[in-house]
């Protein structure tokens, strides 16, 4: 399970380097493979290749024919790649993914559960400030347990 908040940096070369409590995770659980996407061009989303497959297993039990599938398939293929973290925990993020979601340079790595997502800090802290967590979105999550 991912979670918190890691500040990052991005290289000049387009590489995120793994935050170290991250990486101990992805070390004892999934290896040194992941696919890189967004579903919005906004954020940045790594996936372990495991936790990427089981998406992938979901999608298959989906009509080819299904538009929302179709969708999901052009926006997560469109900014999506394989990539592997190298011996010093660094990964390439892809250019075009890096470009639209503004993650060069400074960054915030965030846990979102099976994945990571990669967002732009100034931009991410703006959002934040600008649509905070309401008593009607708790509201809701109690609706679920929460």
């Amino acid at each position: 399970m991912f979670r918190g908040n890691h500040p990052a940096r991005v290289d000049e070369k387009g590489r995120l380097k793994m935050p170290a409590d991250f990486k101990r995770r992805v070390d004892e659980t999934y290896g040194n493979q992941f696919y890189v996407t967004s579903r919005d061009g906004r954020r940045a989303e790594i996936y372990p290749l495991p936790e990427w497959e089981k998406i992938e297993a979901r999608l298959a039990e989906i009509p080819s024919m299904n538009p929302a599938k179709k969708k999901f398939l052009d926006v997560t293929n469109y900014y999506g790649q394989m990539t592997e973290m190298d011996a010093q925990g660094r990964m390439l993020l892809p250019q075009l993914l890096r470009e639209s979601a503004k993650v060069t340079a400074e960054v915030v790595v965030l846990g979102a559960q099976t994945y990571l997502e990669v967002v732009n800090h100034d931009d991410f802290k703006a959002k934040l400030e600008a649509e905070p967590l309401t008593d009607g979105d708790l509201a809701e999550l109690a609706g679920f347990g929460l």
